[in-house]
């Protein structure tokens, strides 16, 4: 109320007082305290950027060394990460806090967070093995940890393939060197392998000539080594040929197709039967009257 007196505003008076004599007497310590601050933080943003310049460098260079893009790639990461952490690390040692102590401490959590991180360790060691041994390449077509697809890159944990559908996948690292890795890239020469069924009452004589002049007349199969054509198997339903040229890597697929559908065309003019699944049922005449006879004394 208005005539009531108001608190006495002394020890809010002494407070501000206090408050200023501290700022007074320790003004040189929180300047030297700001400017170790900022020093840190200049040395974090200066720092970064100086790493991705020495990263950037040290891929450049390897390229230049006509080392694979995918190594090129892992090798880029592994140094940028390290020499961040000792950025790091230098940046906390401007603001008073004992290197020493925390390279412990990292030591430490980085054993720790080990132990409960052992997957990704393993893809890390997983990855170095694969940028030693190199079973592959950027570009190489591979399959491997239970996918097929071409190499995009080598990273530190992962794999990245790109299937033939434009799907990227990625594939830890230790589940690429744990299983077999197979590249269909490695070799300058593939064979193609395919099995052509034919009726049983085909020629077989002809049909196999038939089958070596399609592979004669397609240019992209290769002469060096000898192409194969012979009686695989005695199927269910048809006599299936093994026919097996050899073509450049790079024109597997496009050859593959293109030689089904000549051989169909040419089988088709040749009057040979490529058969589909049939079944032949027999019936046993005693059983089919006796079948009858149990139907007319039922009727009667």
């Amino acid at each position: 109320m208005a005539g009531e007196k108001l608190d006495d505003p002394t020890p809010i008076t002494e407070s501000l007082e206090t408050a200023q004599h501290w700022l007074t007497d320790n003004s040189d310590l929180l300047i030297q305290y700001g400017i170790n601050i900022i020093s840190a933080v200049l040395i974090l943003f200066i720092g970064n950027i100086i790493t991705k310049m020495i990263a950037n460098s040290v891929a450049k260079l390897l390229k230049r060394k006509d080392m694979d893009s995918a190594v090129v790639g892992f090798i880029h990461g592994l140094v940028r990460y390290l020499l961040f952490v000792i950025v790091l690390i230098a940046a906390l040692g401007r603001i008073g806090v004992q290197t020493a102590s925390v390279v412990a401490v990292i030591g430490a959590a980085g054993l720790a967070v080990g132990l409960a991180l052992q997957g990704s360790l393993s893809n890390f060691a997983a990855g170095v093995l694969i940028v030693a041994f190199r079973p592959f390449k950027a570009g190489d077509y591979v399959e491997a940890g239970g996918v097929a697809g071409s190499v995009d890159s080598i990273q530190i944990f992962q794999t990245i393939l790109k299937t033939p559908d434009n799907k990227m996948v990625v594939v830890p690292n230790s589940s690429v060197i744990g299983g077999p890795i197979t590249n269909y890239s490695t070799h300058s020469t593939r064979r193609v392998d395919l099995v052509i069924g034919v009726s049983y009452g085909s020629d077989l004589q002809k049909t196999k000539e038939v089958l070596l002049k399609t592979i004669e007349d397609e240019p992209r199969l290769l002469k060096d080594p000898a192409p194969t054509v012979g009686v695989l198997a005695l199927a269910d339903s048809s006599v299936n040929f093994a026919v097996r040229p050899w073509v450049k890597t790079a024109d597997y697929w496009p050859t593959y197709f293109d030689l089904m559908q000549k051989i169909k065309e040419n089988l088709d003019e040749a009057g040979i039967e490529i058969p589909f699944p049939q079944m032949d049922v027999h019936f046993d005449k005693a059983v089919a009257a006796n079948d009858s006879n149990s139907d007319e004394q039922q009727q009667a």
